[in-house]
């Protein structure tokens, strides 16, 4: 008996060690697994199709932009320093792309502030940041919508004298151009240089 017992841990090292060894793949092939849903289904989170109207007072839909890939922002034009600070970032990031490569993206700024983001004010906006940038308007379920469905969260808040300034979250969204997610930054510090390479990384 006690000869049995003194082999016991040579007799169950192995067994444990098997046991190790089946569990690491059973938790890398689900790993694996969950990256790949992630992978299949990540176009189906981000982006919804949308009907607005642009700062030339032109009808356009997501399907407006199909073939080329969309850079989108949502913002508004009385931001005092995000929304200029991220539309200069996209303006320069397409600049320093190659011809071919420009070609190919469409920068798009979506207000969130319908109410007074009219498409003569957003053309009178975007003229001094970029002649490139697309800006959209519309009704504001049209605008709720489109929000809901890059998953931007937006809220008006109470200034003194009456006005009022639009809360937001702060994100620059790729979508392919079979409109469907590719990627985001939310970091704006990221510089027109890197966001450039890592547009054209996914071009």
């Amino acid at each position: 008996m006690q000869r049995l017992l003194s082999r016991l841990p040579f007799v169950v090292l192995p067994a444990v060690l098997l046991g190790a060894l089946v569990l690491g793949v059973l938790v890398w092939r689900a790993g694996d697994r969950l990256e790949n849903f992630v992978e299949d289904h990540r176009g189906a989170l981000v982006g919804v199709p949308f009907t607005l109207t642009d700062q030339d007072g032109h009808r356009r839909t997501s399907a407006s932009f199909q073939g080329r890939f969309m850079l989108v922002y949502f913002g508004y034009s009385y931001c005092p320093d995000v929304c200029p600070t991220t539309l200069a970032l996209m303006a320069d990031a397409v600049d320093k792309l190659r011809p071919s490569e420009k070609a190919r993206v469409v920068p798009i700024f979506i207000t969130i502030d319908p109410e007074r983001d009219t498409p003569k004010r957003l053309k009178e906006y975007l003229r001094s940041i970029s002649p490139d940038l697309i800006g959209l308007t519309g009704d504001l379920p049209a605008i709720n919508k489109a929000a809901a469905g890059y998953k931007v969260y937006f809220r008006k808040r109470p200034l003194d004298g009456g006005t009022y300034a639009m809360d937001h979250s702060n994100a620059v969204y790729l979508m392919g151009p079979d409109g469907k997610f590719v990627a985001y930054w939310d970091d704006t510090a990221i510089g027109p240089d890197k966001l450039a390479e890592e547009i054209r990384a996914r071009l």
